[in-house]
């Protein structure tokens, strides 16, 4: 059935095609007729093309940051904007419970005082008033020491020379209102360099894999840390110095990793060194382009 059906609705198209010159349809011996698309003959695939290793060596770096410990001291805008706050609140806010009951203590001793006061009102009850409450406070308060916003080994340090005023920078308990970066020194050809922990990539490993083998590889397990994403948060690209450039390796691309110091902290390296920097300290050790890029995802939390 559907043989003769489909006959019928060729057979218009059929004649309009045999009126067309060079359409290659003929009358007489054009039976059945077939519409589709040409399909190219799948091409054989060539032989691989080994491509030229690149010249430039990957790195993953991890930016590993201590952040604050403590709050920083307010500025003098910022202390006068609290104080001005405090007060509007002050004068826009409701008696609390305490502020009503010395509105009430006041209230008793001046009853005691009238002539017609009834003794056996407070009798039987040991009152506490108010007053005595913020006696008792102001005596716990006195006894009360807050803590040191400096530690103890910077507290000696400030008291002796003007050279031994710079905190011991290898040291992580220090500027407790700032954020600290890790940095440690390698030497690249003949030079050292202070950089972040950084190592070259290998086969098989995700650029952050590298990054964390670059944390473990210097610190051992000694640091924990929490990386912040799969993504660099920036590239840096540079070259070797000329005496260890190569046609096949001229330079390295780093990729940079953030990472957020939880707890632990490194020992000192015998054959170089390292150093836990504020983000005023890092132009002391990086150099202008590198600080540039470091700069630019750094950020004080």
């Amino acid at each position: 059935m559907a043989a003769p059906v489909r006959r019928v609705l060729l057979r218009p198209l059929r004649r309009i095609l045999t009126q067309i010159p060079g359409s290659g349809v003929a009358s007489s011996g054009c039976r059945q007729l077939s519409v589709g698309l040409r399909v190219p003959a799948v091409q054989k695939p060539n032989e691989a093309v080994l491509e030229s290793p690149s010249p430039w060596r990957l790195l993953g770096a991890v930016f590993v940051q201590r952040l604050a410990v403590i709050s920083r001291d307010r500025s003098s805008i910022e202390k006068d904007f609290a104080e001005l706050l405090k007060q509007t609140e002050l004068e826009r806010s409701l008696l609390a419970d305490h502020e009503l009951r010395l509105l009430e203590d006041a209230e008793r001793v001046s009853r005691k005082q009238e002539e017609d006061y009834d003794s056996d009102e407070d009798s039987g009850q040991d009152i506490v008033t108010a007053q005595d409450l913020e006696d008792t406070w102001d005596q716990k308060l006195r006894q009360f020491k807050p803590a040191q916003r400096l530690t103890g080994s910077i507290q000696k340090q400030l008291l002796n020379s003007e050279a031994d005023k710079k905190a011991d920078r290898t040291c992580l308990e220090r500027c407790l209102e700032d954020s600290l970066v890790l940095l440690v020194k390698e030497k690249i050809g003949s030079e050292d360099v202070w950089l972040l922990p950084q190592v070259q990539w290998e086969n098989g490993e995700t650029l952050r894999e590298t990054a964390e083998r670059a944390l473990t590889t210097l610190t051992g397990n000694s640091i924990k840390a929490t990386f912040l994403g799969n993504a660099p948060c920036g590239v840096y690209k540079y070259k070797f110095p000329k005496d260890v450039r190569t046609e096949s390796c001229v330079g390295a691309k780093v990729f940079f990793f953030k990472a957020l110091l939880g707890s632990g902290d490194i020992a000192p390296n015998k054959k170089g060194g390292h150093v836990w920097v504020s983000k005023t300290e890092l132009q002391d050790y990086l150099k202008p382009q590198y600080l540039e890029q470091v700069g630019r995802f750094m950020v004080d939390l």
